[in-house]
């Protein structure tokens, strides 16, 4: 059982699979390579001039791989809540258990309506419905979190990629019973 599965690899599922990788947390992250993010062009993502979306969403994969996270492209299909953990299971046939689950999936919010999550009026232009989350990014069935667009925050790339940290950093503090802070030094 991975202890973080992350439906959706754009910016926030990206950006919350490779805290929660780098923390050490077994960490699966479910990409269908139809996200919003590879058709834009970057030019107001902070720390880069200039990117494709394409590469962005590729950078983001690679960083959270490089750390641990198992990348599978797939689309997921159902989750079952219950039990120990919950069951995401796939268009391929495949079905995975984690003890936490991430909802980053963009636009789309039948996943979660399958599962019983509760939606809600979402607020930025062309968003009908969004998931309801607390402040930490929890979700009202036990075990299923959502970030970025998906929860409600803004489209933008780099405000769903803070949203996703946020959010793992939240599950990270709850797996291990205390604040997680993740704060490289410079080498020298």
């Amino acid at each position: 059982m991975y202890e973080v599965a992350v439906i959706g690899a754009g910016p926030a599922g990206a950006s919350a699979a490779l805290f929660t990788a780098k923390a050490g947390k077994t960490t699966l992250l479910i990409d269908n390579d139809k996200g919003m993010t590879r058709r834009g062009w970057y030019e107001n993502y902070y720390g880069i001039a200039e990117i494709g979306g394409p590469d962005l969403v590729e950078t983001g994969h690679k960083q959270a791989v490089k750390f641990g996270a198992e990348l599978v492209a797939d689309q997921a299909v159902n989750l079952i809540a219950g039990g120990e953990g919950i069951t995401i299971e796939t268009e391929s046939g495949s079905a995975y258990k984690a003890k936490h689950v991430i909802l980053a999936t963009g636009v789309l919010t039948d996943l979660a309506a399958k599962a019983g999550v509760e939606t809600k009026d979402g607020t930025e232009p062309r968003i009908k419905t969004v998931v309801a989350v607390n402040a930490e990014g929890k979700t009202n069935v036990d075990g299923i979190w959502a970030a970025g667009t998906v929860a409600g925050v803004s489209v933008h790339a780099i405000i769903t990629a803070g949203d996703g940290a946020k959010v793992a950093i939240n599950i990270i503090s709850e797996l291990n019973g205390a604040r997680y802070v993740d704060h490289d030094l410079l080498k020298a």
